[in-house]
This record gives C-alpha cells, sequence and structure tokens, in this order.
C-alpha cells in the first residue's frame, strides 16, 4: 500500500477493498496462489482472479463469514514447511459457513491485511445497513448504524421507543460487570461431578499446619488458622500432637517461641466449621508425639466433641475400593497409625512415618519414640486412639511393587515432596497406576522452613490426591490450589481425568505431547482492558501512576505449561486497553488451570497487582469479565467502584532466602542443621542495623 495513501476510516477501508489488491491465497495441502482479490460494488461478495473455477464460484458471501482472525491462527496457516516463510502480521483468514471453513489470505504489508480486516468485520457487523458507505464519513455511518438498529426495535414504527425495557451504558455496563458476564461457569459453582466414585477418585483440598501464621521458626499459632482453611473447603487437615501441662495435649509450632493451641480448642474448632462450607467428609491426619496418658485424653476429647461425625466403621475386606464422598457425607475420617488387629493388650508399638521423624527432629522432642531392632523409630500407641482410626491407616511406602501386593485399600502413604519428586521423575507411570487404588499425602519438605508451598501441580499430574499446602502463604502455588478447587461448588473434592482412573487407561505425568484417548482443544484468548487497576502494594507518591501488563499462564502437565503477555499500557490503571489475542494448545484439559497476572512495569519491587486463577473446565466462552484478587484471594481489581480500587494483603511473611533441596541426604541434612542459625544471624543482623 502506498505510504501516501492513509487508510484512517471504514469508508476508506470499503473503497480499497472495491479497488481490491494482490494476495496469496493458501490451500489446505500448504501451496499458495496469488489471487486479486476485491469487493464487489454492492458489498454482498468477496471476490478473486484468476481463478480456474468461474466466476460465480470464485466468491464467498459477505454474511456468510463468522469471523475475521489476524494472523497465522487456523491450521493451514501452522502447518510446517509454510508457517516461517511470512511474518505474523502478514496474514489472516476468513471464518465463513455452516462448518467454519476458512479463507487463509498472506498480503505483502501489515497495513494492507488491517485495511482488509477492518472492513470485513465491519461488513459482517453493519454492512447491510450502510448502503451510502462509501460517500459517508465515519460520523454518518455511525448515524446510519443507529437509524437502522432503531428502525428495528420501532415495532409500532412510531417514531420513538420507550426506555422501559432497554438498557442505558449504565445499565449495559452493570450487566457487563455482573456474574451473568462472569468467566466462571456457574454451572461449576455447585457440586457438579459424579460423587459416587471411590474415594481415591478425587483430589481433596489438603491444609499442612494450618495453625500457623507464619513460617515454621518463628510464626505464631493461632486456631484462625483452622477456621480460614476450613471455610475455603479443607477437607483434609493436618494436627501434630505434643504433650502439654495439666494433661492437656497441645499442638506445638516453634523452636525459638514458645508457641501452641490447645487439642481440644482445635477439635471444637472442627466440630464446629468442619461442616459449614462442604458436607463432604473431613480427614484429620493425626501425627502423635505425645505419651501414652495423653493418647487416650486426646481419644475421649475426639469422641466426646466429634460425636456421630466421626466414622467409627471398620473396613469391608471383601471391597476393592473406598467408599465415595457421597456415601461419607458429614463424616470425619481420623487418619493415624494404628496397632494391628491381632493386638489385645491397651497398647503397642507402631512404626512412626517419615513425617512425624521430620517434625520431632526439627522440634527437638521424640515424645515416646524409640528405635526398633531393624533400626526403625517406633512410637507407643493406645488402643483407644488407635481404633479410632478405619479408613485411612498410615503406613509406610516400601516400594510400588510391595504396595501392589500387600497394601489394602484402606492404608494410606504420606510422601516427603521430594520422594515424591523423585518418584514423578523416575517412575512416573508407576505413581499414577498406585494412585488409582491407594491415597498417597504429599507433603512439604522440611527445608521449606519460610513455610513455603510447593507447586501442586507437580503432584496433582501423578494423582496424588491429597497435596498439603500452607495455607497462610500466598502466592503462586497457593492461587493454583484455591483456583482448582473453585470448581465442584468449592466443596474441596475434584474428581480427577478420565485417564488417570481407568484400570485399562496409559498415562506418564511428564507427557509432552498429545495424549491418546484424550481430545486435545486450542483456547483462543483476547485481552480487551481492564478496569479500576489499584497501585501495587508500597507504592510510593500520590502521583504515581500504574503501567500495567498482563500475563496469561497455563499449568497443567509438561506439554500444557505455557505463558504469554500483553504489552505495556502507560500512565494507565483506570481503563488500560490491551487488545491483544493468544492462543493455547491444551493437551489435557481436565487438568489444565488458567491464570491472569497484572503487573506494574513502573514500579521498582513487588510489581504484582492482582490475578485469578481458574480451571479450564469452567471458562466460559464469549466476552467475559474476570473479577481479580489479590495474593490472599480477597476481591481485588476489576470491579469498578465509584472511589477507585485497592488490593487488600493479608500479614507480609518474613522474606529470607531458602535453601533448595538437592535430593542428596547427607548435603540436604547439613544445609537443614545450618538452617536455624542463619536465620538467627540474619534477624539480629538487621534489628543491630
Amino acid at each position: 500500500m502506498s505510504n501516501k495513501r492513509k487508510i484512517n476510516s471504514t469508508a476508506a477501508c470499503i473503497s480499497f477493498m472495491m479497488e481490491g489488491c494482490e494476495m496469496k491465497k493458501v490451500r489446505s495441502n500448504s501451496r499458495m496462489y496469488n489471487r486479486f482479490f476485491l469487493l464487489d460494488p454492492d458489498m454482498r461478495f468477496l471476490r478473486w482472479e484468476p481463478s480456474k473455477k468461474d466466476s460465480e464460484k470464485a466468491k464467498l458471501e459477505i454474511k456468510s463469514i463468522r469471523e475475521v482472525r489476524v494472523g497465522k491462527k487456523t491450521p493451514v496457516l501452522r502447518s510446517n514447511g509454510l508457517s516461517d516463510q511470512f511474518p505474523e502480521e502478514c496474514a489472516f483468514s476468513i471464518i465463513y459457513g455452516e462448518n467454519y471453513e476458512s479463507l487463509d489470505l498472506v498480503a505483502s504489508t501489515a497495513d494492507i491485511v488491517n485495511t482488509w480486516v477492518m472492513g470485513l468485520r465491519y461488513l459482517v457487523s453493519y454492512g447491510k445497513h450502510t448502503p451510502d458507505v462509501l460517500g459517508a464519513n465515519q460520523t454518518s455511518l455511525r448515524t446510519l448504524w443507529i437509524s437502522s438498529l432503531f428502525e428495528i426495535a420501532d415495532l409500532d414504527k412510531e417514531g420513538q421507543i420507550p426506555e422501559k425495557g432497554y438498557l442505558t451504558i449504565d445499565g449495559f455496563t452493570r450487566y457487563l460487570l455482573s456474574s451473568d458476564c462472569h468467566v466462571f461457569d456457574p454451572h461449576h459453582k455447585t457440586v457438579c461431578q459424579d460423587m459416587t466414585k471411590p474415594l481415591t477418585h478425587y483430589y481433596i483440598n489438603s491444609a499442612h499446619s494450618a495453625c500457623q501464621m507464619e513460617d515454621h521458626y518463628w510464626g505464631t499459632a493461632d486456631i484462625s488458622g483452622y477456621i480460614h482453611a476450613l471455610k475455603m473447603g479443607c477437607r483434609s487437615i493436618e494436627l501434630v500432637v505434643w504433650d502439654g501441662p495439666d494433661n492437656e495435649p497441645l499442638i506445638y509450632l516453634s523452636l525459638s517461641v514458645v508457641s501452641h493451641v490447645s487439642f481440644r480448642s482445635v477439635i471444637n474448632v472442627i466440630d464446629k466449621y468442619a461442616f459449614e462450607t462442604s458436607d463432604y467428609p473431613l480427614i484429620i491426619c493425626l501425627v502423635v508425639h505425645c505419651s501414652v496418658k495423653q493418647q487416650r485424653l486426646m481419644a475421649q476429647c475426639l469422641k466426646e466433641v466429634l460425636g456421630d461425625k466421626l466414622y467409627n466403621f471398620p473396613p469391608c475386606p471383601k471391597e476393592l475400593y473406598m467408599p465415595s464422598p457421597e456415601q461419607l457425607k458429614g463424616k470425619i475420617l481420623i487418619k493415624g497409625k494404628k496397632l494391628s488387629p491381632e493386638h489385645s493388650d491397651s497398647e503397642g508399638d507402631v512404626t512412626d512415618e517419615d513425617e512425624g521423624m521430620e517434625i520431632a527432629r526439627r522440634l527437638g522432642n521424640d515424645g515416646e519414640e524409640h528405635l526398633g531392632e531393624a533400626g526403625h523409630r517406633k512410637l507407643r500407641l493406645c488402643k483407644e486412639l488407635s481404633d479410632l482410626v478405619n479408613l485411612c491407616q498410615s503406613v509406610k511406602f516400601r516400594d510400588f511393587e510391595t504396595s501392589r501386593s500387600c497394601q489394602k485399600y484402606w492404608q494410606v502413604s504420606s510422601f516427603n515432596e521430594v520422594a515424591a519428586s523423585r518418584f514423578s521423575n523416575e517412575y512416573p507411570e508407576e505413581f499414577v497406576r498406585y494412585n488409582k487404588r491407594f491415597l498417597s499425602r504429599v507433603y512439604p519438605s522440611s527445608m521449606r522452613i519460610d513455610a513455603s508451598n510447593m507447586n501442586p501441580q507437580d503432584f496433582w499430574k501423578c494423582g496424588c490426591q491429597i497435596v498439603a499446602m500452607n495455607f497462610q502463604t500466598p502466592g503462586l502455588m497457593m492461587d493454583l490450589n484455591t483456583g482448582w478447587f473453585r470448581q465442584n461448588g468449592n466443596c474441596g473434592y475434584v474428581l480427577r481425568p478420565a485417564i488417570m482412573r481407568e484400570e485399562v487407561s496409559y498415562f506418564s505425568a511428564n507427557a509432552k505431547d498429545s495424549l491418546p484417548g484424550v481430545s486435545a482443544q486450542l483456547l483462543y484468548i483476547k485481552i480487551i482492558s481492564g478496569q479500576n487497576l489499584p497501585k501495587p502494594k508500597g507504592s510510593g507518591a500520590k502521583g504515581d501512576v500504574v503501567e500495567p501488563y498482563v500475563y496469561v499462564e497455563i499449568h497443567g502437565i509438561p506439554a500444557d505449561c505455557a505463558e504469554h503477555r500483553t504489552k505495556t499500557v502507560t500512565q494507565n490503571g483506570d481503563n488500560p486497553i490491551f487488545d491483544e489475542s493468544f492462543e493455547f494448545h491444551i493437551n489435557l484439559p481436565e487438568l489444565a488451570i488458567l491464570r491472569f497476572v497484572v503487573l506494574d512495569d513502573d514500579f521498582i519491587g513487588d510489581e504484582f497487582i492482582a490475578q485469578y486463577t481458574i480451571p479450564f473446565e469452567c471458562l466460559q466462552t464469549g466476552f467475559r469479565h474476570v473479577p481479580l484478587q489479590s495474593l490472599t484471594g480477597e476481591r481485588g481489581g476489576g470491579k469498578a467502584q465509584k472511589k477507585g480500587l485497592y488490593v487488600r494483603k493479608g500479614k507480609k511473611v518474613r522474606e529470607y532466602t531458602s535453601t533448595k533441596t538437592t535430593g542428596i541426604k547427607a548435603i540436604d541434612e547439613v544445609f537443614r542443621t545450618a538452617t536455624p542459625s542463619l536465620r538467627e544471624a540474619t534477624d539480629l543482623r538487621e534489628n543491630v542495623q
């Protein structure tokens, strides 16, 4: 297109299209042909020549056009060997007909593409109402369009329309921001999945050290943490219990600060809030480090406070799978160690789990634990507490072959995240197969002294049902967990993908390509605009204006993980226009999560503004509104208010440089023992400064 000719109106676009220009027509066999394209004078058909077809076939009716896409957005334009022959901005596609066929074109310049796209989109929307388009300016075109719509609405031909029943601009704006236009499908706001499958077929929302308010060494304990977790739909809670004074079992958290809550107070909270958000079963994971005497007090407390809510039925040996969430509605399951059925004494020895040993080492207290003959750490357990453990009996994991031949369906193994990561990487198929039959719980490494979170997707992709998260620590990982469990009515249970449940299916956790038997999907997203974006926390001068940009992320199996970012909109936090489109190829839609993150390009430090995380299966198509939230899940940007918006964050966690596990036990142990001293030295130095 000549530089002398500027296309700056719809009328100019239509005029240019009528004159026509040469473009390349791309066939499905990846061959390209030069054709001359032009718009008919009556603006009803798009024609091209020369062509072997007769003139009546080498045309496309404008009213049959469904969509005009810019860039390489169809399989033909993305095909191997062709995509690299021309730039993205010089390609566009016309989608037409009942079967959504595509006419794929390549122009010599991006300006020509923009002209055709603008003109075609205008004709598709308003073409039949603009007979005098060539002689009209932009204002008169809009007037013609409004006039034609008015005539359609004026059924009585009186030249006026009553206001009742029609939206004003303000009303339409409120509608766009209403729940009707929410990106989250309302169908998933209630329990909509089959809840009659075995418990092992579901992901379970799980909390680790719920009463912790900060990190493992310096944080305080607060009973409100349990209330918060239960209200968020948590269905598995960990209780680490120690001997306390005055025959009162306690839950301790910290080495350097005497921080604890009483066991009874926690059980009272669980009794009150266990089924406030969800009716489906709650699992209490007991890690016991107290004496037999105080264990009996624990058992008595559980029975007195929880009463009929406790699940007290022994497992049936004839069954092959656990009961379903539907069968266990309103019940509380106790996960813990259990004496053998043959044991008739009032107490006995059981082998402690790795998690219990790690906690005991960290807090320097072994309770009534000792080493057995084989070198395994033993725990003295009373029969009263053992009898409360039925469907979730804790057993130590040996290997996959032993589990296949010996493990019972009601037995549960816990995995340190380092061990679980190793199984995920080295034995991905075996780990998925194991989780088809048994419940597995993954808990954070003891190296996470800052209470940071592991990536739950690393273990969900292996089928691990219970991935214990530090609910008190905001950030990406907690966003993924919160966003994932929004589905299915936030009941705390999400049915795993069929490929992870069916006995005959094959699935590898590290799949990096399409999956047999699973229909992949293409996700097209256009980020149009934002509204009332607040400044990042800690931004300074009142005159500072945010310069927002958006990251769009997909989290899932390795083959699906991807991200794109928009351009930065300068000096505009009120109504930034992004107007950018992205495309994602999703191989396992049932496990994919979409996350929007809004950041400030102008702020030095924590540039985070807001985020929203949603399961792929919960997305609604069409023009949708994304209600942005803060890191702690509070409602934030994206909601119009007269006084603007402010993102609220929870209490800021102390920031320390954390050490990463290597997987080599000797090295990890050295760093683990050195870390508390380094942390204390860091705090002392900061206090002196």
